[in-house]
């Protein structure tokens, strides 16, 4: 068998709870806690009107403009999964339209990131099933392969590998492995109260904005 025509499994999918509780976090709080590392290219954008994307990634490597592997993916993920595609950042072909995002959509796939292109545009577009791109066309693509299923992809930058836990919104994407998601979670809680504290104060206009000048006359400058 190819290295480049290999169909796996995930190995171990993330425990759903921690994957809801995930979801329920904003991007920038979670990159925080990941000290903004790990987060998907700028290019990956949100191409539905709006809704939060958490699940385990069921990961496709494909030739860019070829997506003979994905519509396997979109037929053996489980639901929950999101199907996370690297197609190589190219836009010259679509790699999913509306059917294959209603499909997925049908059986239960928690979304899909697709790291070329994608078409029907203003269909997907007017729905809130959580769909990311890094860009648009009218060009159908391929069917020829060849491609990998359930490996190590890379997605603007992001490394993903099968079972990471994405997490999806307005600002953009994160991928998170199993092993530190708790950490993580819990860093990302602890950001959010926070910052609820601050906007309190902001609009009590009570906060404390003394660092500013601390940290500027740290650095050395004189006014």
């Amino acid at each position: 068998m190819s290295a480049q025509m290999r169909i796996l499994d995930i190995p171990k999918r993330p425990d759903p709870k921690l994957v809801a509780e995930l979801g329920k976090m904003v991007t920038p709080h979670i990159s925080d806690s990941m000290e903004r590392l790990y987060a998907g290219g700028p290019q990956l954008r949100p191409m539905h009107k709006g809704g939060k994307l958490a699940g385990g990634a069921y990961t496709v490597r494909t030739s860019p403009g070829d997506n003979l592997l994905v519509h396997y993916a979109i037929d053996h993920a489980q639901k929950g999964d999101v199907i996370v595609v690297d197609a190589g950042g190219l836009c010259e072909n679509a790699i999913i339209g509306e059917m294959m995002m209603s499909r997925a959509r049908q059986r239960g796939v928690a979304g899909m990131v697709i790291w070329g292109a994608i078409r029907d545009s203003a269909e997907i577009g007017a729905g809130t099933y959580p769909v990311y791109a890094a860009g648009v066309t009218h060009r159908g693509p391929y069917k020829n392969g060849p491609g990998e299923v359930n490996v190590p992809i890379n997605m603007g930058g992001m490394t993903v590998n099968p079972g990471d836990i994405i997490v999806g919104d307005a600002d953009g994407l994160i991928g998170s492995p199993q092993e530190h998601a708790e950490h993580i979670l819990t860093s990302a809680q602890a950001i959010l109260a926070k910052e609820t504290k601050n906007i309190k104060e902001i609009e009590a206009g009570t906060v404390d904005r003394s660092w500013v000048d601390k940290a500027l006359k740290e650095k050395g400058y004189k006014y």
